[in-house]
């Protein structure tokens, strides 16, 4: 009976063995198998048997039947390790060696693949702590559940050995969180960099784990800077260094993906010196830090003046009489004298500073309205100054300003921002000048002369901003504002000007009005005013022709008596000396007849013959009678000849041979 029931608990404890000890392992499962019961102790530190130890055992159990005798074997059921798209997986080994001080993640060799399997991770000496590689999204693989931790975005696969975190998991329901490790579900995803609406991007690498940086470095670059020197004795153009400069190393270590291929490159911890450009990258959340910032975008109208806080040591092209800094080339520390031209830089914000300089004209106000192109006006105010007088005056005013791209690397090095440039150069000079300029005048004084106050603060403020290699376009006035009572006074003086101004208006239109009323009557009087018109034309036509012909006449009277004054002259002169000759003949004819014949014979007969020639009237005017006979009646004629002052006369101017003889005879 005893053997019967032995054989009975026999026969069910090995029904319950066989059964125990089968397994059935679904299709995306692994069995983790534990020994209970051996002879042998684990070594080193590990948790994991890999030679019959008890413990976990190294060997999984794959899908399908799987047999492992019970009790000496107990097997857990585990989920393959299934990363999604989309999100990442980050290994961390419970096993193999310790990390050396200072390490953050354990080296990565090919053997270890894709961890699937810990016997050649141990091999191949592999060390505990987080891996370098990740698991990229769509991975389905089975891992040793102990032998490896994966991290992902939903949960975390495997089973803790670190006291620490078996409490972790303990306190969330025995299932562990990425934040027990100290991430957070958006570290396990893709990392996508890509532009952000209008704006492009780039990401600033930070390298988590690696050697020191050199001594006086803020950023690795691989390599370092050795490539410019070459470039730089072989005569290479500032803008071919900055070509090799913005051209990144990222292929060498597939753009930080590869952090065992960064490591093996030189890659140091710390700020990296290449960005990431657009794309979606596997990065390790443990090892890589990325920090989005825009991308230098430098539009038409504009240059970038880089200040380098990486690079070469400075050394200073700006020469010895530039004294507010370094002005370098490209690949130097300091300020580069090659600026960046329109265009988009994947350049890295950390280590160099980009300052952006309008080169278009740059209009400035310095009132109430702020120039939406540049905003660098938002804290210029309208300017108060006093008048001679005392008089306070608000003057808005315009400043065009401009930077030639050659010499904006020098400008930014006087006054570090165009911000600076504005408010502390600009605005203290435009200030001052127009100040000084309204207290030395009085307020009328500077209202009547304000085109050449504007003048001649252009002239000042070209004078000053040509100190900072700044170009002055134009200074210009656009608006005064008065004090009242000066408004009151010169709105009182406009009135009257406007009124003495109404009043010569009326008085031009009054003249105006008589102008029109002449034009009137004149149009109205057209017909006879063209009549008289014509009529004074003929009149004058006829005087002027008479004026001709009088003047013709003229002429031929003159002509004429001229020539008959000529021959009446010509005549006059040959008969008097005919005349003169005549006499002289009978003057002797006379004289040798008085001696002849005596005086009164002679005289009487000259009178004869002058009675005879008709110039002695025979019958006389007054008759004398007597009875002299005619001796008494010629002497009666004879006297009254004589006593006749004419007759006489006659007688004298042509006397007859005869009476020239009486003459003659003496008394």
């Amino acid at each position: 009976m005893i053997v019967q029931i032995l054989a009975s608990v026999a026969i069910v404890i090995v029904v319950i063995a066989t059964w125990q000890s089968i397994n059935i392992i679904g299709p995306t499962q692994i069995g983790l198998v534990t020994k209970h019961f051996s002879f042998k102790k684990l070594r080193d530190d590990n948790p994991i048997a890999f030679s019959g130890e008890a413990g976990y055992q190294a060997d999984l159990l794959m899908p399908g039947v799987r047999f492992k005798l019970w009790p000496i074997f107990g097997v857990k059921k585990h989920p393959w390790v299934q990363i999604p798209a989309g999100e990442i997986g980050v290994v961390v080994a419970q096993v193999g060696k310790p990390l050396p001080i200072g390490a953050k993640s354990g080296v990565y060799v090919a053997s270890f693949g894709n961890f699937s399997s810990v016997r050649p991770f141990i091999e191949g000496g592999g060390e505990k702590g987080v891996q370098r590689p990740v698991l990229p999204p769509g991975t389905l693989i089975p891992i040793h559940p102990v032998a490896f931790l994966v991290i992902s975005a939903r949960q975390v696969y495997g089973v803790p050995v670190a006291p620490e975190l078996e409490q972790r998991a303990r306190a969330t329901g025995g299932v562990m969180r990425p934040e027990s490790f100290g991430l957070a579900p958006e570290h396990l995803r893709v990392m996508v960099i890509a532009p952000d609406g209008p704006q492009d991007i780039v990401g600033i690498v930070t390298a988590l784990e690696g050697e020191p940086l050199p001594s006086g470095d803020i950023a690795n670059r691989l390599g370092g800077y050795a490539d410019v020197e070459p470039l730089e004795a072989a005569g290479a153009t500032d803008a071919d260094i900055i070509d090799v400069l913005l051209g990144n190393k990222n292929n060498l270590h597939n753009n930080y993906q590869d952090f065992q291929s960064f490591i093996t490159h030189g890659g140091k911890i710390g700020l990296q010196h290449d960005p990431l450009l657009y794309g979606a990258y596997l990065l390790n959340p443990f090892l890589i830090q990325v920090e989005l910032v825009p991308m230098l975008v430098v539009n038409q109208g504009e240059v970038a003046v880089i200040k380098a806080y990486v690079g070469l040591p400075t050394s200073d092209t700006s020469g010895t009489e530039f004294k507010f800094g370094s002005i370098v080339r490209p690949g130097h520390r300091g300020i580069w004298q090659e600026p960046l031209r329109t265009g988009k830089y994947p350049i890295n914000s950390r280590c160099y500073a980009a300052e952006i300089v309008p080169t278009s004209i740059l209009t400035l106000n310095w009132s109430e309205t702020v120039s939406t192109a540049h905003c660098l006006d938002a804290n210029l105010k309208p300017i108060e100054g006093k008048s001679r007088e005392g008089f306070v005056f608000r003057i808005e005013l315009q400043v065009q300003i401009h930077v030639p791209d050659t010499r904006a690397p020098k400008v930014i090095s006087m006054v570090g921002t165009m911000l600076n440039l504005v408010n502390e150069v600009l605005q203290s000079a435009v200030g001052n000048h127009f100040r000084n300029t309204l207290q030395d005048l009085e307020a009328v004084r500077f209202i009547e002369t304000r085109m050449e106050v504007q003048q001649a603060a252009l002239t000042a403020i070209m004078q000053y901003l040509g100190l900072y290699e700044v170009e002055t376009k134009g200074v210009y006035i656009q608006d005064v504002v008065f004090p009242p009572e000066l408004v009151d006074v010169l709105t009182k003086r406009e009135i009257a000007n406007q009124e003495k101004a109404t009043f010569a208006e009326e008085e031009r239109a009054q003249v105006a009005r008589v102008e029109m009323e002449k034009a009137k009557g004149t149009a109205e009087m057209q017909a006879q005013l063209a009549a008289s018109q014509v009529g004074v034309g003929i009149k004058q036509n006829e005087a002027l022709a008479r004026e001709a012909e009088a003047r013709g006449q003229a002429s031929y009277v003159e002509l004429t008596g001229r020539a008959e004054a000529a021959k009446i002259e010509a005549i006059g002169l040959a008969e008097g000396k005919a005349v003169e000759a005549l006499g002289l003949g009978r003057a002797e004819g006379f004289k040798a007849q008085r001696e002849a014949i005596g005086e009164i014979a002679t005289a009487l007969v000259a009178v004869a013959n002058a009675v005879a020639e008709g110039k002695i009237t025979i019958v006389p005017e007054v008759l004398v009678t007597g009875g002299g006979g005619a001796v008494e009646g010629l002497a009666a004629t004879l006297m009254r000849t004589l006593t006749n002052g004419e007759g006489l006369s006659k007688l004298l101017q042509s006397p007859s041979p005869e009476l020239v003889a009486v003459e003659e005879q003496p008394a």
